[in-house]
């Protein structure tokens, strides 16, 4: 397990550079599957698209105390993210990455 984490780190490193780097990391993990790995991309390309799906829906808005809020939201949960893959941990991202491992579990 410990030889699976130190392999798929930087992969799941890589998955938390917005959504190119989710892409990335899904290529470098197509050939030798890593469960690490495969977790963290499936928790960076939910955090990717729930960013522009908010995004998409609070822009028409224009309003510095809606998008401030989700900026914090979003930067909380990407450093979460982050962290727990420098860390070597598996631990899903508050409310939201238990979902995130249900939807895309066919990915990875």
């Amino acid at each position: 397990m410990n030889n699976s984490v130190e392999e798929g780190k930087s992969i799941a490193i890589t998955s938390y550079i917005l959504i190119i780097g989710v892409l990335i990391a899904m290529s470098m993990n197509s050939e030798n599957k890593n469960s690490f790995a495969s977790f963290h991309i499936r928790q960076a390309l939910g955090l990717s698209i729930t960013f522009i799906s908010l995004a998409l829906i609070i822009s028409p808005f224009d309003s510095f105390l809606i998008t401030f809020p989700m900026w914090i939201c979003m930067s909380v949960l990407w450093t979460y993210g982050i962290f727990s893959a420098i860390q070597g941990q598996t631990r899903p991202m508050p409310l939201v990455g238990g979902l995130y491992q249900k939807w895309f579990k066919s990915i990875g």
